[in-house]
């Protein structure tokens, strides 16, 4: 942040718009995102001061209340799954019945059409699943990521799989793309809509007219999949918060 620039609340609010505030060193612009659990995020570079943001807030806020109504419908909407044998649980937009087993060598695993999870394990099947979640993206994607950026002429990035709160994905300042666990419940067009969005950051850190192009060249009807993405968020699996 510049010398003599006020620093910048970690949340503003302004009227009835709670926003929390994440200082990015690599952005150039502010970016205001209306987050999956209808919370809004503001990503800003260094020397914005809060003035400025409070400007840019005022002069977006019926997008943003408009935005926060869908995203609550969206919640509304959500599917609560319980962690019982016979629940569905998706991975790659299949649907496998989670079935307690009394013996296995692996705590879980798919065999058989079925996600089998050792019944001495049920007290933490939570962390299992969001782990295998986990495990099954680094295996999976790292080739699928290989292919699209070879598709956009783009050399082939770091990949990480990780919780990443309430983003689809997020591509760092050094190259590295990122993919939440919970994609690998998507169908494979979704999921490459992910990666392609995220990949397009390589080249192009904003959401400019440029951005756009570059997504929709590499995934013609990309707008279609950004709006189906949209709403099978709420069909999704996230454990749940105590």
């Amino acid at each position: 942040m510049m010398e003599g620039t006020p620093r910048l609340p970690e949340r503003l609010l302004l009227s009835d718009l709670e926003v929390r505030v994440e200082v990015a060193p690599a952005r150039s612009g502010i970016r205001l995102t209306v987050e999956r659990d209808a919370t809004v995020t503001a990503r800003v570079p260094p020397a914005v001061d809060a003035d400025a943001l409070a400007r840019v807030i005022d002069s977006r806020s019926q997008w943003l209340h408009e935005k926060l109504a869908a995203r609550r419908d969206e919640i509304d909407a959500r599917v609560v799954k319980r962690l019982v044998s016979g629940e569905r649980f998706a991975y790659l937009g299949r649907g496998y019945r989670l079935r307690y087993a009394d013996d296995g060598p692996e705590e879980i695993r798919l065999v058989a059409g079925r996600l089998r999870l050792r019944r001495d394990r049920q007290a933490t099947a939570a962390e299992l699943l969001v782990d295998w979640y986990v495990r099954g993206g680094r295996r999976w994607l790292p080739r699928r990521v290989e292919g699209w950026a070879r598709v956009m002429s783009l050399p082939n990035p770091p990949l990480t799989v990780r919780p990443l709160g309430h983003r689809w994905g997020s591509c760092g300042s050094d190259g590295t793309v990122n993919i939440h666990w919970a994609t690998m419940q998507l169908p494979v067009d979704l999921l490459d809509y992910v990666l392609v969005h995220e990949l397009a950051h390589l080249s192009h850190r904003a959401h400019t007219l440029e951005f756009w192009r570059t997504v929709e060249k590499a995934l013609p009807g990309a707008a279609r999949r950004r709006e189906q993405l949209r709403l099978a968020g709420a069909g999704l699996w996230f454990p749940e918060v105590p």
